[in-house]
């Protein structure tokens, strides 16, 4: 009996020991830039590179469309977003906290259309369909659908679910323009050999940001953003960083480095002017 009793104390205290090396786990859930398939197969080489490196695992978490999968982060379903839908005055009240970015040319909110459009002005797409992503795309669709709104050229809004389903929809000739960021027009272009007219660009936005909510004890995000930082240093880290660029279409390969709350002023300040339907 006694010697039953030991097994069973040391059989316990294995286990108790199992469960205190087990790597914390977290959920992450960047917006949809593409397409469901495409966001997966971009973001799943990198997480699981950052969890290898930090000893704390990254799982995806994206939903169907962009809304979809922020309706995570509203609903407080994940610990980790890569995001630019968390500065209204609203959202910022949650608590999630910027902590890195990638190194990658300012972003523009553009409308555009096919090369071979006839049209040529902001002003011929009055009363005509304009795609965009979705209703929670910052500069693709806020800051772009916002300029129209501000210059009075009321457009029929069509959301494409993502912004391939947007681009899709528009050289399907199913709409007359859409509206997006500017690195995502290039990527689509390189990729898929499309050629675009920029009609209108705005001003500069940083790239979208890393953040985490309140809830990630300090170590664990310590060791998470370490590993961002340190994928550009790595040749593991690199090669993995080449393909997803490649993947995606973008014209140099990008990388994470440090930011803060401070990187995304333009963002607060959008808000400030923004209509009410957009906020």
């Amino acid at each position: 009996m006694h010697r039953l009793l030991l097994a069973c104390v040391a059989a316990l205290s294995l286990s108790a020991t199992a469960l205190a090396n087990e790597a914390p786990s977290y959920r992450f859930s960047p917006v949809n830039q593409w397409d469901i398939n495409k966001t997966a197969a971009y973001w799943n080489p990198i997480i699981n590179y950052v969890s290898e490196k930090s000893g704390v695992k990254l799982q995806l978490k994206i939903g169907r469309t962009s809304a979809d999968t922020t309706s995570y982060v509203l609903t407080r379903e994940v610990e980790f977003v890569f995001s630019n839908h968390l500065f209204s005055p609203e959202r910022e009240r949650l608590g999630w906290s910027v902590f890195g970015r990638r190194q990658a040319p300012a972003l523009h909110g553009q409308i555009a259309v096919p090369a071979d459009s006839p049209i040529t002005r902001l002003e011929q797409l009055k009363g005509e369909e304009v795609a965009f992503a979705g209703p929670e795309a910052f500069i693709g669709y806020k800051v772009t659908y916002g300029h129209l709104l501000a210059k009075g050229i009321d457009v029929k809004v069509v959301f494409g679910g993502n912004q391939n389903g947007a681009f899709a929809q528009m050289f399907a000739g199913r709409v007359k323009a859409v509206g997006s960021n500017s690195q995502l027009i290039d990527g689509y272009a390189l990729r898929e050999n499309k050629a675009f007219r920029v009609l209108w660009s705005s001003e500069g936005f940083n790239d979208l940001a890393l953040m985490a909510s309140g809830k990630v004890p300090e170590k664990d995000l310590k060791a998470v953003a370490a590993a961002f930082y340190g994928m550009v240093r790595d040749p593991k880290g690199r090669d993995i960083l080449h393909q997803a660029s490649q993947n995606a279409g973008l014209k140099e390969d990008v990388f994470f480095i440090p930011a803060s709350n401070a990187d995304y002023a333009s963002y607060r300040k959008f808000y400030q002017s923004a209509p009410a339907v957009l906020r």
